[in-house]
């Protein structure tokens, strides 16, 4: 019998989760990379000896991670050295004044207390309540729906705990039953940021990030975020899968219904089903003829995005001191930032952001005595790009960054590297140039979100984030593993 094709756009997390999946499952499959080397927004690079993810630098829910790794009988440790992070990172408000948040949920709960009388209990409830919607959506499969319609949710909805998901009440309310010191209000409303919407216009569902991040902890993978890409694509190998990179799909062949191949640099590639798992709104607007799309250009318009990034990667040639391995930097206002982003779409004046710091940890990352730095900024999707801005901003963000941490660095930098909107429509197509996907939105959560299965092409899948579950590294293997599950229920 003639074993059945399967063809994946793109080797990023989702589709690198669905590849391994069902070159298991006896498929025969190829995944279609468009850049030079597997891992979609968390590829890596070296400049000078330096090694620096591209994207994605939190390591948070592990048992995502040793869930998939354990369908094929694995554990993180096969593939790297895990470590917990010891504080988990540090939230830096001015000079001299940084609070370091603990890795021990106990230790964390003394920390709140000293912030404000009553909050060490309060967090205790509240991380009890986001355990429950964790334990809901992980355990019990909820984020492990395809959402192809409401009627899945059917006996969710009959259940008793439902209420306890709170699909309908806001981040920023649900955090201020609990807590009134805006210090703590910002440490727990900081994961929103990169959600896409206001704490206002953010389901309460998301407080189960902050029991990722509080109560499991933050990790790393010693050697770099890469390593999980190199390790889900170790798995995809060995079980068959075959990955070509340098190899950008030009378009899909669609007829009677069916998807029947795409083709790549001129070759046609026959394929029994599809997995989208590149940029959704570049395969469907550029690469499928339009009858068979199933949203207008007016619908994608209309989408709340998250944010885009502005990163810039340096390395500098000292040790640096007052920094950990993560470390935000509040030292402006929260909310001005948000309603930057999120309600005027435009360039923040005074932007929080964000610094990793991975040579704090790990010395393969930098030469010896040296330092690697990670430096973000959440701005809008959408906006005008250009070196005078990027310019702009690395000098605003050095000038506080030298200032909170005490250290005078600039001119010690080896290697200075910008990445932002422009390359994220380039190397990934990106709508918008978007760094994180969709906002989740009310309006845009579970199957409200762009569906997973094309109506009009019955084996053409979507994988990543702007489907469901939504943006984030175990997200994104969820939703591999989600469409691979899809796949093989129709090709049975």
């Amino acid at each position: 019998m003639l074993v059945k094709k399967v063809a994946i756009i793109g080797a990023g997390y989702s589709g690198l989760a669905a590849s391994a999946i069902l070159s298991a499952a006896g498929y025969d499959v190829t995944v279609f990379e468009k850049n030079n080397q597997a891992g979609g927004r968390a590829r890596s690079f070296s400049d000078q000896g330096f090694t620096f993810d591209m994207g994605p630098s939190w390591y948070w829910m592990p048992d995502v991670f040793e869930s998939f790794y354990g369908r094929f009988g694995k554990c993180a440790k096969d593939f790297y050295d895990l470590k917990r992070l010891s504080p988990s990172f540090a939230i830096h408000y001015s000079e001299g004044d940084c609070m370091h948040v603990p890795s021990s949920v106990k230790m964390i709960c003394e920390l709140f207390e000293k912030t404000e009388e009553g909050a060490g209990n309060k967090l205790k409830e509240f991380l009890s309540e986001a355990g429950e919607k964790y334990r809901i959506a992980i355990s019990d499969k909820l984020v492990f729906k395809p959402s192809l319609s409401w009627k899945e949710y059917i006996e969710l909805a009959g259940k008793r705990n439902t209420w306890q998901l709170q699909l309908f009440s806001s981040f920023h309310k649900h955090v201020r039953r609990f807590f009134r010191h805006p210090r703590l209000i910002a440490l727990m409303e900081f994961p929103v940021l990169f959600l896409g919407a206001l704490p206002v216009q953010t389901p309460a569902l998301y407080s189960l990030m902050n029991y990722a991040g509080l109560s499991l902890g933050t990790w790393y993978p010693m050697g770099g975020m890469y390593k999980t890409i190199e390790a889900m694509t170790d798995l995809a190998i060995s079980n068959g899968v075959k990955i070509r990179c340098n190899s950008e799909v030009n378009s899909i062949d669609c007829r009677k219904g069916k998807v029947k191949g795409l083709s790549v640099k001129g070759e046609y590639h026959r394929a029994d089903a599809i997995i989208a798992s590149a940029d959704y709104h570049h395969i469907e607007q550029t690469l499928l003829p339009e009858e068979f799309r199933m949203y207008s250009p007016k619908y994608w318009n209309s989408r709340k995005m998250s944010p885009s990034a502005l990163i810039f990667f340096v390395g500098v040639n000292r040790k640096l001191k007052n920094l950990l391995h993560h470390n935000l930097f509040f030292d402006t206002d929260f909310s001005t930032h948000a309603k930057e982003i999120y309600v005027k779409s435009a360039y923040p004046t005074a932007p929080l952001f964000y610094v990793s710091c991975p040579s704090q940890t790990d010395p393969v990352v930098a030469p010896e005595g040296k330092e690697n730095l990670f430096i973000l900024i959440p701005i809008a999707s959408g906006l005008n790009d250009d070196e005078e801005t990027r310019s702009y901003y690395f000098d605003l963000v050095m000038k506080r960054l030298e200032n909170i941490t005490g250290n005078d660095f600039r001119n010690d930098i080896e290697v200075q590297k910008s990445y932002s909107l422009n390359e994220f429509k380039a190397d990934y197509h990106a709508f918008k140039g978007n760094a994180y996907g969709l906002a989740n939105t009310f309006l845009q959560t579970a199957f409200l979100k762009p569906k997973m299965q094309n109506r009009k092409l019955k084996n053409l899948f979507y994988a990543g984030q702007l489907t469901v579950p939504g943006p984030g590294v175990p997200p994104s293997i969820i939703s591999g593993q989600i469409a691979a599950a899809e796949v093989i229920k129709y090709l049975n």
